[in-house]
């Protein structure tokens, strides 16, 4: 999908009626194969009716790349001036940070022009601008560390099974980089303080229950070889993952994926969705984490589920203080 003439460096782009300031479109941002800053726009245009209803609403926290994957990058919250004032934003309270304006990408227009600031991958709230404090849900980031895919892979069916037992739907997708996220779709009931606390005590569960597979220790240097670990801290407030879709800073621009779990049985790798390959899979297939999205009836009210007994029949509650 093209939305300018292929070979502009610069363009002002009418999408959808507004106008789209568009620059250097020719830049590389990969080199090998050699991908440009206008053939990752063109991603993510191809790729937008089934990104942005995840983005819709939520803050989004912007991960620049002024030099491509390769180079050195920085993160920026507050949305630039001057910006079209089409651009919708949601004032945030950070404290001693102060009120924070940050950009929301609630269409094609807004999400081409927060790529076009470099932003690679795409890092969004968990909560949307009406309660910033009441995510949608609940997700363990699996990171392999110095563990093969294989293993990670592994950690995430112990997830699923862990998951079940307290009548917890998961989803999977790749995280693009080297590990797999596990998201659980949630009723807007429980603060992210509270998510938190559930993540962690999952977390601690299924690591005494895979104490060789899996790990919580979260410094490196600490972290025993060979295991995967099982990051829960993302799910505290302000913090955020690579959305579905995004594509992410790896030197063959994979891109996070979502997948069934039959498809990660069968052998899906990280390698096999890239910003060349993603957008005829969309195609294909359409939006397979659509039974994510707010209103779902795949949201799950935390605080039933888990007031009932597990499947196994032991206690599902696995709080800790």
């Amino acid at each position: 999908m093209r939305l300018w003439p292929g070979d502009a460096d610069e363009v002002v782009a009418e999408v959808d009626g507004r106008h789209v300031h568009l620059t250097n479109l020719k830049k590389p941002f990969w080199t090998r194969p050699r991908r440009t800053k206008g053939d990752l726009l063109a991603y993510y245009a191809a790729v937008a009716p089934a990104l942005v209803p995840h983005l819709t609403d939520r803050a989004m926290v912007m991960k620049r790349y002024p030099h491509g994957a390769a180079g050195a990058f920085f993160f920026m919250k507050r949305a630039p001036t001057p910006r079209p004032e089409w651009i919708e934003t949601v004032a945030i309270d950070h404290g001693s940070k102060g009120v924070i304006d940050f950009p929301i990408v609630q269409d094609l227009p807004s999400l081409l022009w927060v790529v076009n600031l470099g932003c690679i991958d795409l890092n969004p709230w968990y909560a949307r601008r009406d309660d910033v404090d009441r995510p949608d849900y609940l997700h363990v980031d699996l990171d392999p560390g110095t563990a093969p895919f294989a293993r990670v892979r592994e950690a995430a069916f112990a997830l699923r099974a862990l998951l079940d037992e307290l009548g917890l739907p998961s989803w999977v997708k790749t995280s693009g980089s080297k590990g797999l996220h596990v998201y659980v779709p949630i009723v807007r009931s429980p603060t992210q303080r509270e998510v938190w606390e559930l993540a962690r005590a999952i977390g601690l569960e299924l690591e005494r229950r895979q104490p060789r597979l899996v790990t919580t220790v979260y410094r490196v240097a600490d972290r025993p070889a060979g295991r995967v670990l099982v990051d829960f801290n993302q799910n505290q407030w302000g913090r955020t993952l690579a959305s579905v879709y995004s594509v992410r800073p790896t030197p063959r621009a994979t891109v996070s994926a979502p997948l069934d779990w039959e498809e990660l049985a069968a052998g899906a790798t990280i390698a096999d969705f890239t910003l060349d390959s993603m957008p005829a899979r969309v195609a294909a297939r359409g939006d397979l984490w659509a039974p994510l999205l707010p209103g779902s009836a795949a949201a799950v009210d935390l605080g039933a589920r888990l007031s009932r007994p597990s499947r196994s029949g032991a206690s599902p509650s696995t709080r800790t203080s």
